[in-house]
């Protein structure tokens, strides 16, 4: 059954939705208001905090998925050059670092102006594709702020898409 067939009948609210998905997929979560939830997704790297918000005004879905980091003053130069290379790459999201509370971000919004709904299917991408592109950076991430590697090298080693099925 599609993830979305059991709620065809239903008009529901998006953090209706990601509490449903995060039910399916047996996610920590916490249903922070009526328009916001967080979740903790386990990644192979990382326990990734993600945190859906609706937003009424601009008719948006925000999605921020981050995990600690605390780079040396030293690195934080080169990390935000791999920041530009690693967003360079990403098509759906972007990375940006927040000092100030020592996060690495990955945030998305999904637009759904007009009255436009989001399907779960479109929602458990977003999530998914959040994860995914932690995952495949984080070694990156690691190797420039704690290996001292240069951001370009660093670059190489970032796990690339696989297509097909093994």
């Amino acid at each position: 059954m599609a993830l979305s067939e059991q709620f065809l009948e239903e008009d529901l609210h998006p953090i209706d939705i990601v509490e449903h998905l995060a039910e399916h997929h047996d996610w920590d979560f916490d249903r922070i208001g009526d328009d916001q939830i967080a979740m903790a997704v386990e990644g192979q790297w990382r326990t990734y905090s993600i945190t859906l918000a609706w937003s009424n005004y601009d008719e948006t879905l925000r999605m921020v998925c981050s995990f600690e980091m605390e780079p040396p003053a030293d690195r934080e130069t080169e990390l935000y050059k791999l920041l530009n290379k690693m967003n360079d790459q990403c098509w759906a999201g972007a990375f940006t670092y927040w000092a100030n509370q020592k996060l690495m971000v990955y945030r998305y919004g999904l637009v759904l102006a007009g009255g436009q709904t989001a399907s779960p299917e479109q929602i458990d991408t977003m999530i998914t594709a959040a994860v995914l592109s932690a995952e495949r950076y984080y070694p990156a991430i690691q190797l420039v702020t704690w290996g001292n590697r240069d951001p370009e090298d660093a670059m190489q080693v970032a796990i690339a898409e696989a297509y097909g099925r093994a």
